[in-house]
Protein backbone atom coordinates (compact mmCIF):
# COMPACT_ATOMS: atom_id res chain seq x y z
CA UNK A 1 0.00 0.00 0.00
CA UNK A 2 1.37 3.35 -1.21
CA UNK A 3 2.04 6.03 1.61
CA UNK A 4 0.51 9.84 1.53
CA UNK A 5 3.62 11.09 -0.41
CA UNK A 6 3.86 8.26 -2.79
CA UNK A 7 0.13 8.43 -3.73
CA UNK A 8 0.12 12.19 -4.17
CA UNK A 9 3.12 12.00 -6.34
CA UNK A 10 0.55 9.65 -8.55
CA UNK A 11 -2.00 12.53 -8.58
CA UNK A 12 0.28 15.60 -9.21
CA UNK A 13 -0.74 17.40 -12.79
CA UNK A 14 -4.24 15.94 -12.28
CA UNK A 15 -7.77 16.76 -11.21
CA UNK A 16 -8.48 16.17 -7.70
CA UNK A 17 -11.35 16.54 -5.22
CA UNK A 18 -10.13 17.78 -1.66
CA UNK A 19 -12.60 17.70 1.12
CA UNK A 20 -11.49 19.96 3.92
CA UNK A 21 -12.49 20.41 7.93
CA UNK A 22 -16.24 21.45 8.00
CA UNK A 23 -17.04 19.68 4.95
CA UNK A 24 -15.86 22.20 1.97
CA UNK A 25 -15.00 20.85 -1.11
CA UNK A 26 -12.49 22.01 -3.20
CA UNK A 27 -11.46 21.18 -6.74
CA UNK A 28 -8.46 21.97 -9.16
CA UNK A 29 -4.86 20.63 -10.59
CA UNK A 30 -2.66 19.30 -7.76
CA UNK A 31 0.65 21.04 -8.93
CA UNK A 32 2.96 20.74 -5.53
CA UNK A 33 3.34 19.34 -1.66
CA UNK A 34 5.44 19.32 1.01
CA UNK A 35 6.32 16.94 3.86
CA UNK A 36 3.46 18.87 5.66
CA UNK A 37 0.93 17.64 3.07
CA UNK A 38 0.15 21.25 2.44
CA UNK A 39 -1.21 20.96 -0.99
CA UNK A 40 -0.92 23.49 -4.20
CA UNK A 41 -3.84 23.54 -6.51
CA UNK A 42 -4.40 25.40 -9.72
CA UNK A 43 -7.70 26.33 -11.43
CA UNK A 44 -9.08 25.38 -7.85
CA UNK A 45 -12.89 26.02 -7.20
CA UNK A 46 -15.10 25.28 -4.37
CA UNK A 47 -17.88 23.22 -5.15
CA UNK A 48 -21.13 24.14 -3.29
CA UNK A 49 -23.46 22.14 -5.27
CA UNK A 50 -24.22 20.76 -8.60
CA UNK A 51 -24.89 24.04 -10.20
CA UNK A 52 -22.89 26.35 -8.00
CA UNK A 53 -19.33 26.73 -7.81
CA UNK A 54 -16.73 29.37 -6.94
CA UNK A 55 -13.14 30.10 -8.65
CA UNK A 56 -10.98 30.42 -6.24
CA UNK A 57 -7.55 30.28 -9.03
CA UNK A 58 -4.48 28.96 -7.18
CA UNK A 59 -4.94 28.12 -3.67
CA UNK A 60 -2.35 26.52 -0.92
CA UNK A 61 -4.40 24.21 1.52
CA UNK A 62 -2.46 23.54 4.31
CA UNK A 63 -2.19 19.86 5.15
CA UNK A 64 -3.69 19.55 8.34
CA UNK A 65 -7.20 20.54 7.47
CA UNK A 66 -7.11 18.39 4.64
CA UNK A 67 -9.70 15.42 5.73
CA UNK A 68 -10.19 13.69 1.85
CA UNK A 69 -8.10 13.61 -1.43
CA UNK A 70 -9.95 11.62 -4.12
CA UNK A 71 -8.69 11.87 -8.00
CA UNK A 72 -11.71 13.98 -9.24
CA UNK A 73 -13.21 13.12 -13.10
Amino acid sequence: MPDSKEALENLLDKSVLIIVKGNVKIKGTLKGFDNHLNILLEDAEEIANETKNRKLGTLIIRGDGIEYIYPAE
